[in-house]
């Protein structure tokens, strides 16, 4: 197994937050083992790049998700922006975060078997300490959390870990081929509901069933006052004024308003959207990753050709093919039942073949030990990825939401990248400052001491 990939300047000869040490539960501690430090920094580089991802729902509307076309706008540098996100960033970061997460838990458990002889036990405290955190995040600081779909996806891949790499891969693409097959059957099924919506309408007579479908899409409203009474589907996909300005204001106004409005779309993504998604594509990836990291491809250990060939194929395919979705979106104008039946498939898989070439291209610079003051930076934000995260959405929710500044709405798609890029650059800042005096981020201390249930030692050695 790869412990160093040898780029001395962008790694440290400190304990890994993903390796176990002194946890007072006999298990002794890791005496300076070096970190892969192209792990740290491919994972650097994927946590900012999620920032990218994320914005648009912290700055325009949960909306834009499907209507990109009608919030922040999408002419001139607004579109352009959309299309560099679109091709380089949507999907690929959490793609390589989900890889690298994969690649964290046979890295933890090799480490603690090592040690003590068995590491179930910490895992599975670790990931419901993860959960927990991903709660209060999702519920009280920002609904899009995706640490509750990686606590659930840790629990469920463990017992894989001692697989060999090559089923660990075949598993692993498999799963991910499902959620495509789910989201073509629920475009169908949409289509069905629209079209028993739009029969209705039209004052046809329909079945039971029928009505039941119409109703699912449209909703109810109350006769006398015309208040929605249940929303239906298409309410998600295609707010109406009223909708929208419920958005904003529910954002803008009281902390309190703001929770409760968001808390019944927290709980559907983690229970709905987790069984047709992330169990598919999450675990997916994580086993995938799994399998990169017994392989030691993330250790930049392999040859020169191989990152290289992996770099030009997942950009050359990846990029033409996420590409080649964004046709189809606009000839049928982010309709959300087209985008489920097939036009959201160009971005799904291409978005794996894009974050390979990723992957290629850090682990080139690595073996070339070049860019150092680059790989210092995103390696420095690797290895606070957990408290650069829930960093992200503090500082976006102090610029957005009510509670903060209250830009909510205010910018357009190219105005909010300043914003991106500074975010970028007091996270790498602030992470090389920290790392200089504490061996751990405050999140990356707090989910270890409660791991290993002893508070674990802060400060560097060469620091007290």
């Amino acid at each position: 197994m790869v412990e160093s990939d040898g780029v001395a300047d962008a790694g440290t000869i400190e304990a890994t937050p993903d390796q176990p040490e002194d946890i007072g539960t006999g298990v002794a501690p890791v005496v300076a083992p070096r970190r892969i430090a192209s792990i740290d920094v491919l994972r650097g580089l994927a946590l900012l790049g999620i920032l990218v991802m994320n914005i648009p729902f912290f700055a325009l509307s949960a909306f834009a998700f499907f209507n990109p076309d009608e919030f922040g706008g999408f002419e001139g540098p607004d579109y352009a922006t959309w299309l560099g996100s679109h091709l380089l960033f949507d999907m690929k970061m959490m793609t390589l975060f989900s890889l690298l997460f994969g690649a964290g838990l046979v890295l933890f458990a090799e480490k603690a078997v090592s040690k003590s002889g068995r590491a179930a036990g910490l895992h599975y405290r670790r990931m419901a300490w993860l959960l927990v955190i991903g709660l209060i995040h999702a519920y009280l600081i920002w609904e899009g959390d995706i640490l509750v779909w990686y606590a659930l996806c840790g629990m469920l891949i463990y017992p894989l870990r001692f697989l060999r790499a090559r089923w660990l891969l075949v598993i692993g693409l498999a799963m991910m081929l499902v959620t495509p097959v789910i989201n073509t059957g629920q475009g169908f099924m949409f289509q069905y509901m629209r079209d028993q919506a739009e029969r209705m309408e039209a004052g046809e007579t329909l079945s039971e069933m029928q009505e039941g479908f119409a109703t699912a899409w449209i909703g109810e409203r109350d006769e006398e006052t015309g208040e929605v009474t249940t929303e239906g589907v298409t309410e998600g996909f295609s707010p109406e004024a009223e909708q929208i300005e419920e958005e904003r204001e529910a954002v803008l106004g009281a902390y309190t308003d703001r929770v409760r409005y968001r808390a019944e779309g927290v709980f559907f993504m983690q229970t709905y959207l987790f069984l047709v998604y992330a169990i598919w594509r999450v675990c997916g990836t994580m086993i995938v990753g799994m399998a990169l990291f017994k392989w030691g491809v993330l250790g930049a250990g392999r040859s020169w050709r191989m990152y290289a060939t992996m770099a030009a194929l997942g950009f050359g395919l990846g990029l033409p093919l996420v590409g080649a979705g964004v046709g189809p979106m606009h000839r049928v104008g982010f309709d959300p039942i087209e985008l489920f039946k097939f036009v959201w498939h160009f971005n799904y898989f291409g978005s794996l073949l894009v974050a390979m070439g990723w992957m290629g291209v850090v682990m080139l610079v690595c073996k070339a030990g070049a860019l150092a003051p680059v790989r210092a930076g995103l390696a420095a934000v690797g290895r606070m990825a957990f408290t650069n995260y829930l960093m992200q959405s503090l500082i976006c929710g102090a610029i957005f939401f009510g509670w903060g500044l209250g830009y909510f709405g205010s910018l357009s798609r190219s105005e909010l990248v300043p914003i991106v890029l500074g975010v970028w650059a007091f996270q790498i800042g602030f992470s090389l400052l920290w790392l200089r005096a504490f061996r751990f981020g405050p999140m990356e201390w707090l989910w270890r001491s409660l791991t290993y249930w002893k508070p674990q030692p802060m400060r560097r050695a060469d620091r007290a």
